[in-house]
């Protein structure tokens, strides 16, 4: 069976958490229109605050994105890796393992939280949302409302 997956990850600093630049970061998607790849590719944008969150397009092997996927009795199982484990804001557990049937989506969201050693840069962050549909799908898929939300995003302060 198909397995679409996009994983879009936003990057920021303390300069974004207020006016006008976290209007800007706010108001990135969530989701994109696919491009032609083939099944085994992601595709990957990156938005960062130093390009004005412009997304940035890629593909790269499926395989590398920190996301767990395992095809079992028909459905597809969508677990997100964290990584690394140190940039997690305090939440509480992690929820399981999502299953999709055929001709489903899920949206997933983790966010985290980064301090320089020394404390000599600013704070920094990511939000990581991964798309994953199984079974085929028309390249808008991810520009409509999944059949799955996670939000497992923390407080940044």
């Amino acid at each position: 069976m198909e397995i679409t997956v996009q994983w879009i990850r936003t990057s920021w600093t303390k300069r974004s958490r207020g006016g006008p630049a976290a209007t800007l970061r706010n108001a990135a998607p969530a989701g994109f229109a696919l491009p032609r790849a083939g099944t085994a590719s992601a595709h990957v944008i990156r938005m960062r605050e130093d390009d004005g969150f412009v997304p940035r397009e890629s593909h790269e092997d499926r395989r590398t994105v920190a996301v767990r996927l395992r095809e079992s009795d028909g459905r597809l199982g969508v677990l997100p890796r964290v990584e690394p484990l140190y940039g997690l804001p305090p939440r509480p557990r992690r929820p399981p393992t999502v299953r999709l049937a055929p001709g489903q989506w899920v949206r997933w969201q983790l966010n985290y939280r980064f301090s320089s050693m020394a404390g000599v840069r600013d704070w920094s962050y990511w939000l990581d949302t991964f798309n994953i549909a199984y079974g085929p799908v028309d390249a808008e898929v991810f520009l409509s409302t999944p059949t799955v939300l996670v939000d497992e995003r923390g407080p940044v302060r």
